[in-house]
């Protein structure tokens, strides 16, 4: 590293050859005067300097070249706290979901968990003079699963095919877990988070929603369609389905609500037909008569096929018949969905809601599908 010198290091002797002489007895004098001392002392000074400030020029340049050398660590990562793991069902939204199922306004699927269901079934229930305070202290129940819960017989493989579906010999449910949720209206998802240990084997005790204490109304006597168009008899019952809000109602003639449910209703390929039709009949565990000309998103080439009975079926356990050709209410294999996807314009409900209304109705039965 270069290091200045004094400036009497760096002065140069002007070069005049008329004055050589005389110059040089000059610069002669001034080295031979007073100012030798300083001269050297300067000059002693720098070299002294140079000497202690040229090692440490080398460490600094060492340093850094090391530095360069040396691998770069990667700053280290401080783990994130993972939040909490959020509760697999909330305690209140199930006794609230038990609460409206055994008033009968059916929330759907019980899952403990808030949704449109179970809040379009609470306004009903609030609007009927239903106390939404009122959950009940034992939601749950023990249930001890029988040898012939577990024997089935169970349909496990199911394809989406419909043809595929009428080679089976029924479509009955996929397993155990999937019988004893629908038994108990609960999702099989609720069902293994309340018994996270059970193997859900024969003898084995469970949890399960509890249900039990539900009070089936009272549907009407069996009777003419003459008694169903009477508007003063107490046993004349009217659905009303109203697809604005994905719901139905059974009301006596008094306007007294005997069911509420939750419903899909249609799409926009096969919107709900609106206006007044009736009952024709009511069949329980019925076939399905697969007609690829009636389905829009039917696979080319497909026939016409015969799916067999079951809860797995597409109708599910039981066909409510109307006047409207074609159209009907009816169960579902996938209770989950109802009130959330679309139908083929028929009015789809959960299997145990619509055993339920078809205990509340006979041939004649008004059935009103609004907007």
């Amino acid at each position: 590293m270069p290091h200045s010198l004094p400036l009497d290091c760096h002065r140069k002797t002007p070069m005049n050859t008329g004055h050589r002489k005389t110059l040089m007895n000059t610069e002669m004098r001034l080295v031979a005067g007073p100012s030798l001392k300083t001269f050297l002392y300067r000059c002693s000074s720098v070299f002294i300097c140079g000497l202690l400030i040229a090692p440490l020029s080398i460490g600094v340049r060492g340093a850094e070249a090391a530095q360069k050398r040396a691998p770069q660590r990667k700053p280290v990562k401080v783990a994130k706290q993972a939040p909490a793991p959020k509760p697999a069902f909330d305690m209140q939204e199930l006794q609230t979901q038990v609460m409206l199922d055994r008033a009968g306004y059916s929330p759907g699927e019980i899952d403990g968990h808030r949704g449109t269901g179970t809040d379009r079934a609470l306004a009903a229930f609030q609007k009927n003079g239903g106390n939404s305070a009122s959950l009940p202290g034992d939601a749950l129940t023990k249930y001890r699963i029988t040898d012939q819960d577990a024997a089935g017989p169970f349909t496990p493989d199911i394809p989406e095919d419909m043809v595929e579906k009428s080679k089976l010999s029924s479509l009955g449910y996929s397993n155990v877990v999937e019988m004893l949720g629908e038994r108990f209206h609960a999702s099989p998802n609720l069902l293994k988070q309340l018994n996270p240990e059970a193997k859900f084997a024969a003898g084995e005790e469970i949890q399960v929603p509890n249900i039990a204490a539900s009070v089936a109304p009272v549907g009407p006597p069996r009777g003419t369609q003459a008694n169903q168009t009477d508007q003063s008899s107490p046993a004349t019952t009217t659905v009303t389905v109203r697809k604005s809000t994905s719901d139905l109602t059974v009301t006596d003639a008094a306007g007294h609500v005997l069911m509420y449910a939750p419903v899909t209703t249609g799409s926009e390929h096969d919107p709900l037909p609106i206006g007044d039709w009736k009952v024709n009949g009511v069949q329980k565990d019925p076939t399905f008569h697969y007609n690829a000309d009636l389905f829009w998103d039917a696979e080319p080439g497909h026939s016409k096929a015969t799916v067999p009975a079951g809860p797995n079926n597409p109708v599910g356990v039981v066909w409510i018949d109307i006047s409207r050709p074609h159209y009907g209410l009816h169960g579902t294999p996938e209770p989950a969905t109802v009130g959330k996807t679309a139908s083929h314009g028929c009015v789809r409900l959960t299997n145990w809601d619509a055993l339920k209304l078809a205990g509340l109705v006979r041939p004649g039965t008004k059935v009103v599908f609004a907007e």
